[in-house]
């Protein structure tokens, strides 16, 4: 492996300066700063590598997968429907409040600093980088993941106690995996493939990263494969029939399709040329009525019923049912609303919120805390969470808080901190 090689010689070369820094560091925040360019926390990864380098197969060098995602896989998420089944889940994650806590296990009073260092996390989250807010972090991650099965975050170290890192979202279709990776956390388990700068298209470099660099998020684990599975994957041969049949269905409602005929009966072939000249030079486009003398009145011949079933709405309407079971949504939420009604809809919309949005927010949040705050920081004392995902219905949640305070079983202050507000500051009496 030539080029992780090299890479970890160009670590090596600042080994002193690191050290004070990384002991500086410790000193003041407790932080466990990983190795790379934690002084200055610049990234490593491309922003756009998809759009210089052509996916391929044959990558030579280490021993890693390319993710064998279609070519069409992105242009189908912009299509409407698609695109619908996507921000469903992606705009309810993304708009979610979200708190920093202790694990359990711990306790406030055995953390050292515990709310100061919970501020330094939530401040880093909030600006992840100079040109992102967590939400446009998110989403791109979101996306990715939804699209493709894989969601690509990119976690440097900056050496600094009020930042101690930086996000930053890499595409994951450019991410690929080693396979024989043992568990050495100093050895790159990732690399990201991109065009070298300065070459011609398709040449290929790539950067190694380490498991503590990359956060990378897997939707639908399986053994036989290194790589999730997207939900547009599952639904990728559904959709193209869409798309297929409603593009027919335009087509025949602007009579762009030809669904009928005329039968001339015993007419020779060149009263059957001047009619067609006749038609095509006097009738067709000016609005007139066209006068017709012959021995027996033309027959039209249609090809179809002309209704409404030679648009295939009902065979739309299925595939429409297919997409929503591949993103794990109801039908009604992709506008199929026939069978729907008052007592239903409610049932349903909480079916969607539990089947497809708990379950990747909770695989966002876990890999938040154990990627970031563990592996990265060292900081196994605290936990990402997001406040909405244990009840939707806000009535009911106040019902059980409220009556939880009641009974004693939890305080004020528990209470406040469920519903992601600060604990209440009393000042004390002499």
């Amino acid at each position: 492996m030539p080029i992780f090689f090299a890479r970890e010689i160009e670590r090596g070369e600042h080994v002193g300066l690191r050290t004070r820094v990384t002991e500086a560091w410790q000193r003041l925040a407790g932080v466990n700063a990983a190795a790379g360019d934690a002084a200055k926390g610049q990234r490593k990864t491309a922003m756009l590598p998809s759009i210089l380098t052509p996916y391929n197969h044959g990558r030579v060098g280490q021993n890693a997968t390319p993710k064998p995602t279609p070519a069409n896989l992105r242009k189908f998420a912009e299509t409407p429907v698609a695109r619908r089944a996507i921000n469903v889940v992606k705009d309810k994650v993304a708009s979610m409040d979200w708190k920093i806590r202790v694990r359990r296990g711990y306790s406030t009073a055995d953390v050292p600093e515990a709310e100061a260092r919970m501020q330094v996390l939530r401040r880093c989250l909030e600006e992840p980088n100079a040109g992102d807010s967590f939400r446009t972090l998110i989403e791109q991650v979101l996306e990715d993941l939804l699209v493709g099965g894989f969601g690509a975050v990119e976690m440097e170290a900056t050496g600094d106690a009020d930042r101690p890192f930086h996000l930053w979202a890499v595409d994951g279709a450019t991410i690929e995996i080693d396979g024989t990776w043992n568990g050495d956390a100093a050895k790159p388990r990732y690399a990201q493939s991109r065009g070298a700068v300065g070459t011609s298209l398709g040449t290929q470099n790539r950067t190694p990263l380490r498991d503590d660099e990359l956060m990378y998020l897997r939707l639908n684990p399986r053994s036989h494969t290194l790589f999730g599975l997207g939900r547009l994957e599952v639904a990728f041969e559904t959709v193209n029939q869409f798309l297929s049949a409603n593009r027919y269905a335009g087509r025949l409602a602007s009579n762009s399709v030809v669904q009928y005929a005329l039968w001339l009966n015993e007419a020779t072939p060149e009263q059957h040329d001047r009619l067609i000249r006749w038609w095509q030079d006097e009738i067709e486009g000016t609005g007139r009525v066209p006068l017709l003398s012959c021995e027996q009145k033309p027959e039209v011949l249609r090809f179809a019923g002309g209704t409404d079933a030679d648009l295939r709405i009902q065979w739309q309407e299925f595939l429409l049912r297919m997409i929503a079971n591949a993103f794990e949504l109801p039908p009604m939420l992709l506008g199929m609303q026939a069978d729907v009604n008052r007592s239903t809809a409610g049932e349903m919309a909480d079916e969607a919120f539990q089947s497809a949005v708990v379950p990747v927010a909770k695989l966002v949040a876990e890999h938040i805390t154990r990627d970031l705050f563990a592996k990265k920081l060292g900081w196994r004392e605290f936990e990402f969470t997001f406040n909405d995902l244990e009840s939707r219905d806000e009535m009911q949640e106040l019902q059980i808080q409220t009556e939880l305070l009641k009974a004693g079983v939890l305080s004020i202050d528990e209470v406040r901190e469920m519903r992601g507000l600060p604990k209440l500051v009393t000042a004390e009496v002499a």
